[in-house]
């Protein structure tokens, strides 16, 4: 592995030659790998009205979707909110709340954006080459390109473009649910972030991971508590 030291950026326009810079390390196989043992869920959550956020990171075994390990950090926000640039909002906290796993992940999936991104370059991008992972972004909302809408039926997809680029898919997870939105974000390939998304989301529309990590900081902001299901 070859990791690369986080920088936060002075300004807007520095975070995006920060972007631009980490793309070119951007490695997108074609190919399949087939599925990991586990994929590590990340997200974080604010608390209203302040800088303060916990993030939490979510080990969940492919095959059993049972919980492994959990990690959390919690801090304040120290980057302004800019569209295109929310990773150095986030990667602090979600960086160490990674560091505190006792097993390395082996696949890391985000709430957030791979290459489907006006840069090419979201949260998913950013963390898999600063830590040299494979790594996918599933999203809730479209944040640039056109789709067509899929099938209703769970499985189903449709690419996601923008001028004639391919930057991800948009999937059905649940059937006659809204589909969420997949990008390869590093050393992953767009059929295999696919089928991890839609394995992972046997019973809710956003994959367990990230699920998982969303409840978890929310309980940390709420009560301090927290517990995998």
């Amino acid at each position: 592995m070859n990791p690369v030291p986080f920088e936060m950026p002075a300004d807007a326009e520095d975070g995006e030659r920060i972007q631009d810079e980490l793309r070119t390390r951007l490695i997108i196989p074609a190919d399949r790998a087939g599925p990991p043992a586990t994929v590590t869920g990340l997200d974080i959550s604010y608390a209203v009205g302040s800088r303060h956020a916990v993030a939490a990171a979510v080990t969940i075994g492919v095959g059993d979707l049972r919980g492994r390990e959990v990690a959390v950090a919690e801090g304040d926000i120290s980057f302004p909110y800019v569209p295109g640039l929310l990773a150095f909002r986030e990667l602090p906290l979600l960086l160490e709340a990674l560091g505190r796993l006792e097993t390395p992940p082996e696949v890391l999936v985000c709430d957030g954006y791979g290459i489907a991104h006006p840069r090419r370059f979201g949260l998913a991008s950013h963390l898999g080459v600063l830590l040299d992972l494979p790594s996918f972004g599933v999203a809730k909302n479209d944040f640039i390109g056109t789709h067509d809408e899929p099938g209703e039926r769970r499985g189903e997809w449709s690419a996601l473009e923008d001028g004639g680029e391919l930057l991800g898919r948009a999937v059905r997870t649940q059937t006659g649910v809204k589909p969420v939105f997949v990008s390869v974000g590093h050393r992953i390939s767009l059929a295999d972030a696919t089928d991890l998304a839609i394995a992972l989301s046997p019973h809710f529309r956003i994959p367990e991971p990230t699920r998982q990590a969303d409840i978890i900081s929310r309980e940390i902001l709420r009560d301090g508590r927290h517990s995998l299901d």
